[in-house]
């Protein structure tokens, strides 16, 4: 047996190639595993739980049916999903989880997130950050009526799209300071993550022991993942 892990697939129905990978892995693969975790940016935006969106109810169906099978779904929000709330957690079966989580797998204390908040060197970012999530502007926000949400989701996406094309690489990923410190307080040797799409293995050093950074790959082209089992963590590929 195993637990999965994966991490920005960004479905939207503008891209159904990755919808249905997805949906073929909740049916497929995951029905023999432990558990599936997924370390945010499930969705390309998250608007609120009251948008009727059929992508939503179709996700949160599959999600339900893997929860009903005998196999616990969990979910850290991303940085294009954070508003996902209670309302489709009840309706999929997921567990939110916050945004850094301690695991204990198979005699392996992992520590689990989404990633952005690693990349500390993007100090625009995480000024943006900061201000979203707010507990009273997330309120205010998802009490606007519905249209004058998605108009402003498009123009913070066209933003933050524009924002980047200027950032340097370095600056989009994790801080390896940043990186070290968080493995240090949680008191682990294994850290997975997603959000920088740049999947890897990476070897550390933790207060002189050695240790590992996992990084799941964004779903553009193909499938990612980590298996996490008695014996390994792996980092795996394959087709929608």
């Amino acid at each position: 047996m195993a637990t999965l892990f994966i991490a920005d697939l960004h479905l939207s129905t503008e891209e159904p190639a990755i919808t249905a990978g997805f949906l073929r892995l909740l049916a497929g693969e995951a029905r023999a595993a432990d558990a599936l975790y997924i370390l945010g940016d499930l969705f390309e935006a998250w608007i609120g739980d009251d948008d009727p969106n059929p992508l939503h109810a179709n996700i949160a169906s599959a999600i339900k049916a893997l929860v009903d099978s005998g196999v616990p779904c969990y979910f850290i929000h991303g940085n294009r999903d954070f508003l996902v709330g209670k309302r489709f957690a009840r309706q999929s079966g997921m567990i939110l989880l916050p945004e850094e989580q301690v695991l204990t797998l198979y005699g392996k204390r992992i520590l689990i997130m989404h990633g952005d908040t690693l990349c500390t060197d993007d100090i625009g970012y995480l000024r943006f950050r900061a201000k979203v999530h707010q507990p009273w502007l997330q309120t205010l926000f998802l009490a606007l009526p519905l249209f004058i949400r998605q108009r402003i989701a498009a123009k913070m996406r066209a933003g933050s799209k524009a924002s980047n094309q200027t950032k340097s690489e370095a600056i989009m990923d994790v801080n390896p300071q940043a990186v070290i410190d968080v493995m240090t307080r949680h008191h682990v040797h294994h850290l997975i993550h997603g959000h920088t799409h740049r999947p890897a293995i990476h070897e550390l050093d933790i207060e002189h022991h050695p240790a590992r950074r996992y990084v799941l790959g964004a779903w553009h082209h193909e499938g990612s993942m980590i298996k996490v089992s008695h014996t390994d963590i792996e980092l795996l590929f394959f087709p929608y």
